[in-house]
């Protein structure tokens, strides 16, 4: 019997061959449902499927481009044969890969941890503050190795925010290299080549800096408009330049210095298209955050949220049905209401097309 590791090889392999063809053969002509599916990323109960599980079916159906695990989908005496079993089962239900993801910090934001048999993994803080490179790509490739052995090919990590202990999601709790952006564009290179070298795509986050915020966007509204500055680009715009940035997640947060009318980052085309795209010249895929955290979900709502995301420019929407309190929202109600959007003309035809040429240039990447 082969082993859960050397099945997992194979399935690699063979990924890469299908999204070989897949990359082929796509064309706009491709089916509106499929092109909307690959902007779908949500968030799934468990730690194991089967063909009668709902997520199962939106991934078999297309319905669904990424799943977003969290610690509850760790199976906790078995975490990483059952990991590789549930990242291969969907993995084989896809028509197009799936980018399997997590976020994998290290430090508080830990998923995968020693009690469940994975190896220790520090914060940023923590590995910027020893100053040493070489420990710094040591741990940055333990945790990408981790990741991709057990089919995670996404980490929503490194963090790009700069470090300030005012900040109660970010500093307080040591998630960022440093006050710094010279000393975080250069920490979070190291963890994307690590990450790269074990076929993981990296996401930077939290554009257009988080930092400096003083409340949390989980609950609510996060204002810094009075704290931010511009140098909070600058690891973004270093990492660009190099080719280093596989993806970048939008910021929940209002900064009228860049979107007078408040609107948050992630809904703000001046923002994300404007400041992003056309000021520091990425033309690559862009995550938003949960969709479901208060900052959005109390203030936007469902429908009126998805459309001002797609609306601004990113090309996945992230629902991860893990936010005490909230609305759960299933991959086929998000799906059709993107769709009800485009047949309307709310949402043009266009900006589908572009988000799924990203998508499909992101995977064809692995």
């Amino acid at each position: 019997m082969h082993s859960p590791l050397i099945s997992l090889r194979r399935m690699k392999r063979l990924t890469l061959i299908v999204l070989a063809i897949c990359i082929a053969s796509v064309s706009y002509a491709d089916s509106l449902d499929i092109k909307i599916g690959q902007m779908i990323m949500i968030g799934m109960k468990g730690t194991s499927v089967t063909s009668n599980s709902s997520i199962y079916k939106y991934v078999a159906q297309g319905k669904v481009g990424g799943v977003l695990l969290y610690e509850y989908n760790v199976h906790k005496s078995q975490a990483k044969s059952k990991m590789i079993a549930l990242t291969e089962r969907l993995q084989g239900a896809a028509q197009i890969p799936l980018l399997i993801s997590i976020d994998q910090e290290g430090g508080k934001v830990n998923r995968l941890k020693t009690r469940y048999g994975f190896p220790a993994m520090p914060s940023a803080y923590d590995v910027a503050q020893r100053g040493d490179i070489s420990y710094a790509r040591t741990i940055a490739t333990r945790i990408a190795s981790t990741c991709g052995s057990i089919g995670i090919n996404v980490n929503y990590a490194p963090v790009m925010d700069l470090h300030n202990p005012s900040c109660p999601v970010l500093g307080k709790i040591e998630r960022c290299f440093s006050s710094n952006p010279n000393t975080v564009a250069k920490y979070g290179e190291v963890y994307v080549d690590a990450h790269r070298e074990n076929n993981v795509l990296t996401v930077l986050k939290h554009f257009p800096g988080h930092g400096n915020s003083r409340s949390d966007s989980h609950k609510g509204i996060a204002d810094v408009s009075r704290y931010w500055k511009t140098n909070e680009l600058l690891p973004y715009q270093k990492l660009i330049e190099k080719n280093k940035v596989d993806a970048i997640m939008t910021a929940h947060i209002i900064n009228t210095q860049l979107e007078p009318s408040k609107l948050p980052a992630t809904l703000s085309k001046k923002i994300i298209t404007g400041t992003l795209r056309n000021e520091l010249g990425y033309q690559g895929v862009i995550i938003t955050d949960d969709m479901q955290m208060g900052a959005i979900a109390k203030y936007y709502g469902f429908k009126e949220s998805i459309k001002k995301a797609i609306l601004a420019g990113v090309d996945i929407l992230m629902f991860s049905n893990n936010i005490p309190g909230a609305n759960q929202y299933s991959a086929s109600n998000v799906h059709s209401t993107i769709k009800k959007m485009v047949l309307s003309g709310s949402i043009p035809m266009k900006r589908i097309n572009e988000s799924y040429e990203r998508v499909l240039k992101l995977k064809e990447g692995l």
